[in-house]
């Protein structure tokens, strides 16, 4: 006999037993099959549903397979999980974000947990000669000779995340935050809503989608965009070109997460899937993609303009940097994201498997520029799980002149990590729009706690700098930062990144033929 006829005719057999005990002795022997009787029914249609085999087979049993799938993310977190597995972020990731947003004690005792001889292990080197800074308000000034209200964007800035991908609770604390700390806050692609209106200053993002300047077509309303690009908040203008996560993909807003109050914000219908467009309407070559540019700092009264992509084809990227000669418009920024960044939702494929990891990409826009003689004229940010002061310094060392974070941000306002950032049911009220949700998340409580970890990774920055006898960030470089490549050899940055074209000089921008460090 199968094992599946067994256990419905040990149900049976269990229903008609207390069926005859109801009938010889008492009626309230009924009562006993308000377990049995339902467990019955749900056995007879399992096995004979057609969908599921597992359920078909062992019709009750079976349900514990799914429960323990469903709880797998769970168990391996909270239980199994080593301080240094994990992904994304690891525990030990996790925890220096909370300890900083908190402001609690964030050493570490007994020794490092990384295997310093496994391949991959990075380091940066120290100097028996520390120096002392006493600002640790690191900044760079953002703005060509093309810009008439150049910003002094901080090193170290809240990252690119919608309202509606976020809840209007977890916008606010972010905006409160860099209010606080003087930061920046990116808006995303989603607009600007009245939550991201709290004393912050706002870099505002540009996708396909035109969210918050679009006309009813969907396409760019320069009229729009030009009465929210003057507001005196609005200190930067982002044009996405890609982003890390999902590059070549537009930005996805499941239906769950349009509410009429987002939707009225980004002009859309609510309630329905917002997926941007992949590519812009608004121009389509690399020429007209600098006279866009050009067209929304003249909009916005001279302000600092930039894009953000993921590197895909190099080709591209060069015929930019030669488009950028051929009309002489110079954006004043360009924002470099890495394949291994973060979304809210996107395709397996498109995560895993498209664009370039940041520190490639980073060190090809920076060579790229320097080439042809751009670099002068844009700032870099880069962007890609940069959470700590040795993050933030290893981008500087390649390139990059400041940062975002994304999902530090997210963990100084408490994300566990659940992954369930596309499915409307963060637990603590981060990525939802459920009101039960994100009325957990108290703004006066987290807008503090992102201002705490700016101001200690800043801090934390700051003290790598004086470990390493760094005075500025132009004296951050590649040549002091290593990676064991493989069992025997260990080699810097410069000679991984830079190795055919000299040392980089970060305050010259350009490199110095000599030979490497």
């Amino acid at each position: 006999m199968s094992v599946r006829k067994l256990i419905l005719l040990s149900i049976v057999l269990l229903n008609l037993i207390i069926i005859s005990f109801g009938i010889i002795f008492t009626p309230q022997w009924f009562w006993l099959l308000i377990i049995p009787f339902p467990l019955l029914l749900l056995a007879i249609y399992h096995s004979t549903q057609t969908h599921h085999a597992i359920l078909r087979n062992y019709p009750l049993v079976g349900y514990f397979r799914y429960i323990f799938e469903s709880i797998r993310p769970e168990l391996r977190q909270y239980f199994w999980e080593s301080d240094t597995d994990g992904r994304p972020f690891n525990r030990r990731q996790r925890s220096i974000v909370y300890q900083r947003a908190k402001n609690q004690r964030e050493t570490v005792a007994f020794g490092m947990q990384s295997d310093p001889q496994a391949i991959g292990n990075e380091w940066v080197a120290h100097s028996i000669f520390p120096t002392h800074i006493k600002d640790h308000d690191l900044r760079t000034m953002v703005g060509n000779s093309a810009c008439k209200q150049p910003y002094s964007l901080s090193v170290y800035n809240i990252s690119a995340m919608s309202y509606g991908a976020l809840s209007k609770t977890a916008i606010t604390a972010l905006n409160k935050g860099a209010a606080l700390q003087n930061f920046a806050h990116n808006t995303g692609e989603g607009g600007i809503s009245e939550y991201h209106v709290n004393g912050g200053d706002l870099i505002w993002q540009i996708g396909t989608g035109y969210f918050g300047c679009r006309d009813d077509k969907g396409h760019f309303d320069g009229e729009l965009f030009a009465e929210k690009a003057n507001r005196p908040y609005v200190k930067m203008i982002e044009l996405k070109i890609s982003q890390g996560a999902k590059p070549g993909h537009g930005g996805i807003l499941p239906a769950a997460k349009n509410t009429p109050e987002v939707a009225a914000i980004r002009h859309v219908t609510p309630g329905t899937d917002v997926m941007s467009p992949p590519a812009h309407s608004a121009f389509s070559n690399s020429i007209e993609m600098m006279e866009f540019l050009q067209r929304m700092r003249e909009l916005s009264g001279y302000k600092p303009v930039g894009f953000k992509i993921c590197i895909g084809d190099k080709q591209e990227f060069i015929e930019i940097c030669q488009a950028m000669q051929a009309t002489q418009i110079y954006p004043d920024f360009i924002s470099v994201d890495g394949s291994e960044g973060g979304t809210g939702a996107a395709p397996l494929e498109f995560t895993d498997n498209i664009g370039m990891p940041l520190y490639d990409a980073l060190t090809f826009i920076t060579t790229t520029l320097i080439k042809f003689g751009l670099k002068k004229h844009i700032k870099i940010i880069a962007s890609s799980r940069i959470v700590t002061g040795f993050d933030l310094l290893k981008s500087i060392a390649l390139g990059a002149d400041a940062c975002y974070s994304a999902r530090g941000m997210m963990f100084a306002l408490g994300c566990i990590q659940a992954l369930k950032c596309n499915e409307d049911v963060c637990p603590v009220g981060v990525a939802t729009q459920r009101p039960h949700l994100y009325k957990g998340l108290d703004v006066e409580d987290k807008y503090v706690r992102v201002a705490q970890f700016h101001r200690n990774t800043l801090r934390a920055t700051v003290e790598i700098m004086e470990a390493c006898g760094f005075n500025t960030l132009d004296e951050v470089n590649a040549s002091k930062f290593f990676r064991k490549v493989d069992n025997i050899n260990t080699l810097s940055f410069q000679e991984i990144y830079f190795k055919n074209t000299g040392k980089f000089n970060k305050k010259e921008h350009s490199f110095v033929l000599e030979e490497t460090e």
